[in-house]
């Protein structure tokens, strides 16, 4: 499952990227830019409902899909469908250590290291779960579904550039319901460029922390 594992760095807590030299969330605080960035970019919680489908480029830590979980739970609507798409998964112990700056998950945290030691699939009462493994170019245009919003949160464009191209874009475009939104901390012009030939109304939006802008929109 980790072949091509993500290899990382540690700063006061934060796995921070080796590879892309880019941390995996905000030095800051990252629950609160996951809240304000992919949530509140996405219209969420206010839209959840149950069997809701969220997909995002990039797993990471787990740490958007446990504040997803955390928030669809709160309104009452789940099940929650997810689809990751990562192709440097993260060991489960460096997932448990990432996710253990944020107590207020409690026994979630654990619960996720433990699962994504099994597989990359994820079957509960509450959650549905699916990691797809290796290069989201190959495997995203193959992925046969179709998610109500994106969580757009691989690392920087301009030390990642395969995971915002054009065509990558259009393929997350072509793998959104109608009306279905997407969200990202980036506001770079080539992004939103794409993004919007793709489909989406796009629309800049305050940043968290110290980045001024991000993007958000909807599929036309």
């Amino acid at each position: 499952m980790r072949d091509q594992s993500a290899d990382l760095s540690w700063s006061g807590g934060v796995p921070v990227s080796d590879r892309y030299r880019d941390p995996y969330y905000s030095l800051e605080n990252g629950l609160a830019e996951t809240t304000h960035v992919f949530l509140n970019g996405n219209g969420l919680p206010a839209r959840f409902r149950p069997g809701f489908h969220i997909a995002e480029l990039g797993f990471g830590t787990g740490l958007n899909l446990l504040v997803a979980l955390r928030a669809a739970r709160a309104a009452g609507a789940l099940p929650l469908r997810y689809t990751g798409f990562e192709a440097h998964p993260m060991a489960p112990e460096d997932i448990a250590r990432a996710l253990a700056a944020f107590p207020e998950f409690g026994p979630d945290a654990a619960w996720l290291a433990h699962a994504w030691a099994k597989g990359p699939r994820i079957d509960t009462p509450e959650l549905t779960a699916e990691i797809l493994l290796g290069p989201a170019a190959e495997t995203l245009p193959a992925w046969p579904g179709k998610a109500d919003a994106w969580f757009l949160d691989g690392f920087a464009p301009a030390r990642n550039p395969g995971l915002w191209s054009d065509a990558l874009m259009a393929e997350v475009a072509r793998h959104t319901v109608p009306g279905g939104s997407f969200a990202t901390y980036t506001a770079a012009g080539h992004v939103r460029r794409a993004l919007a030939a793709a489909g989406f109304e796009v629309t800049r939006l305050p940043g968290y922390g110290r980045k001024r802008h991000m993007s958000a929109g909807r599929l036309k």
